[in-house]
């Protein structure tokens, strides 16, 4: 018998606008040990399609048509104190983001011991007991303490485990993971699927694996569903999605995936005469000061690279390397400990005032959450305009039209210059946000994170727009990433971080196809690898 049994589901949402249909006509069924992954963009309806398969649709939605089996029960009208019954015992939900997830005022091992009391567990001894078993069996050694921790002592990875351990804690027959592992670094994303993976064989759990991300889906599932607009585009075998007799739709999708077609080296530069680099780190230090008994932290030690003009650096690491420190202390947000930097030839490190608008025209960022860094009571024409004016570069009416030629450079026409931020979507946003990174004619782009947030066709769009402005205006990057695959396409030359040191460097091909240093090869190897070649027809 199917752990999951969709029929005909059709989802639609109540706008202001009228009914907008988010899932239509979608057929799913996962068996007993079974992985399925649900993939396709951001808007396809995965994460509503997931949701109704657990009968927990958000707020404003309605299931229209359709059925849903979980198990021997029909859940398509199941509510209230029925349908809590049978979460947790019949289906555990891995959700997207641990942070959002958890409650930051309770200890970790209440909130997995919460999962035991809705469901008649009264002896807290024996509650204790579990929680400490789950704790362990997902990995997390010290279990005690972990238990008695708040959110925001543990990690990502160890806030995720945890999220693991609740939706495990009663052996549920199916596992939801919804973008459970989009967040996390790679090394982290693969000792998650590969515990997931490990429950599922274990306790024969049918697993829906919901992601936007086709080498993760590659790797671990047995079939995969990619929907479109709500629909169902192909649906599969491995070996039908990735062996050419998937749609167009799909095979566009798999032809963009970084994992899937590792890209080609950058071709080296040819020599030119010697020039000064454009960005020189010599001994950078910084440490954050200790703080209630904990010991001071080391986010760079000692760290040097320089950076050719017109070429890109990439910086890379787990969470907590220093990537992100070190692109603060590049755009002066930051104080360095000690050691250098030098930036589009101003000492950041030590700036003067008076050459701080200089830098800051010089010298643009680009934020990992566009939405985040973009004004959410601005038009977009006003955002790319405002720069140009803030720098003197040109009245407010010109600013306007250099504003609106970038962001047709951009492939954002006149349609969308009215529009606020919250009117776009992501690949829209970050395109609005790269547009106003250039608006100062800056000489640097410390881009931190930029795709790491988007879809693998949005994704690429994005990093061949970077490519041909880099081509175009012999633009300097520093590219902050932990996605090797995405650093191999677009970078020069590469700093590998760990703990804030630099245990590894130089150009990207020769980084990447003979590693010197253990934790390079572990970060090489936790990329999502399928042999495209080996499904071709």
């Amino acid at each position: 018998m199917s752990v999951l049994d969709i029929r005909d589901l059709v989802v639609g949402y109540e706008t202001r606008r009228g009914r907008v249909i988010a899932v239509d006509g979608v057929d799913l069924r996962i068996e007993p040990g079974e992985t399925v992954a649900l993939v396709g963009e951001t808007g396809s309806g995965k994460t509503t399609a997931a949701l109704a398969s657990i009968g927990l649709l958000p707020q404003g939605a309605r299931l229209l048509r359709g059925s849903v089996q979980l198990g021997r029960t029909d859940i398509t009208h199941l509510r209230g104190r029925r349908l809590e019954r049978l979460l947790g015992r019949e289906v555990g939900l891995i959700p997207q983001d641990p942070t959002a997830s958890l409650d930051p005022l309770k200890p970790i091992g209440w909130q997995i011991g919460e999962v035991l009391r809705i469901h008649g567990e009264r002896s807290r001894s024996r509650i204790d007991g579990e929680v400490h078993t789950l704790l362990e069996r997902v990995g997390l050694a010290d279990a005690e303490r972990i238990a008695r921790s708040y959110p925001h002592e543990l990690s990502g990875g160890q806030r995720q485990r945890a999220l693991i351990a609740g939706a495990i804690a009663l052996r549920p027959a199916l596992i939801v993971a919804d973008e459970s592992t989009s967040a996390l670094d790679v090394t982290v994303q693969r000792k998650v699927l590969d515990l997931i993976d490990e429950i599922r064989r274990e306790d024969g759990s049918g697993v829906l694996l919901v992601t936007h991300d086709l080498g993760v889906a590659a790797e671990r599932a047995d079939r995969i569903v990619v929907l479109r607009h709500g629909v169902v585009e192909d649906a599969g075998e491995i070996d039908v999605i990735l062996g050419g007799r998937a749609g167009d739709y799909t095979r566009g999708l798999v032809a963009n995936a970084p994992a899937l077609n590792l890209p080609e080296f950058r071709p080296v530069p040819p020599e030119a005469s010697p020039t000064a680099p454009e960005i020189a780190v010599d001994g950078l230090v910084k440490r954050f000061g200790a703080h209630r008994g904990k010991a001071a932290v080391v986010a760079a030690d000692h760290v040097s690279f320089a950076v050719a003009p017109g070429t890109t650096h990439a910086i890379v690491g787990e969470s907590g390397s220093g990537k992100s420190t070190i692109a603060r202390i590049l755009m002066g947000f930051e104080t360095a400990t000690g050691g250098r930097a030098t930036v589009a030839g101003h000492e950041v490190t030590s700036l003067p005032r008076e050459e701080s608008r200089s830098f800051r025209r010089a010298v643009q960022y680009v934020y990992q959450s566009p939405y985040a860094s973009l004004d959410p009571a601005m038009s977009v024409l006003d955002i790319v305009a405002e720069p140009i004016v803030r720098f003197g570069l040109a009245p407010r009416r010109e600013a306007r039209t250099r504003a609106a030629e970038l962001l047709d450079r951009v492939a954002l026409d006149a349609r969308y210059h009215d529009r606020r931020p919250r009117e776009l979507s992501g690949g829209q946003r970050q395109r609005v946000a790269i547009a106003r990174a250039l608006a100062p004619e800056p000489r640097v782009l410390i881009l931190d994170e930029p795709v790491s947030a988007l879809d693998v066709t949005v994704q690429a769009q994005i990093l061949d727009l970077l490519e041909e402005l880099q081509r175009e205006r012999g633009l300097t990057y520093v590219f902050i990433s932990h996605d090797l695959a995405v650093v191999r396409r677009l970078a020069d030359t590469v700093t590998v971080l760990r703990r804030g040191e630099a245990v590894e460097q130089g150009p990207v091909r020769g980084v990447f196809e003979a590693p010197q240093h253990e934790y390079t090869r572990a970060l090489l190897d936790a990329i999502p690898r399928v042999a495209l070649d080996t499904y071709v027809i």
